[in-house]
């Protein structure tokens, strides 16, 4: 399977939303997942370990490792690229990790917090 050029090409203004993008469809699938996990299957009584978080942990871990990696390639792109072609890999990496930090900090509570309180 074939990806768009535009997310292939770091230089792409597209690149400026995907992290924001990719961040809030993170925080829908997983406040859906906890709400819907605890409506039909909530874990009783396991404090912060429990399947549930289990499951949304690695979600957190893998879409932050995503978007850590989103912006390695914007910034890699960006050293390679002519002089006047710099602004949107660097600033598309800073946004992805901007995107990834702040999926590890809101995501961090599922690691300590029980998931249905």
């Amino acid at each position: 399977m074939h990806w768009p050029a535009p997310l292939v090409q770091p230089g792409h203004p597209l690149q400026l939303a995907l992290g924001p993008l990719a961040w809030a469809a993170w925080f829908v699938v997983m406040y859906s997942g906890l709400s819907l996990g605890c409506a039909f299957a909530p874990p009783l009584g396991q404090g912060a370990a429990t399947w549930l978080n289990g499951l949304l942990l690695v979600l957190t871990l893998v879409v932050t490792l995503a978007l850590l990696a989103c912006a390695l390639r914007c910034w890699r792109a960006s050293a390679t690229a002519a002089s006047r072609r710099v602004f949107v890999p660097r600033v598309a990496a800073g946004i992805y990790l901007y995107s990834a930090i702040s999926t590890l900090l809101v995501g961090a509570p599922v690691a300590v917090l029980p998931p249905c309180l």
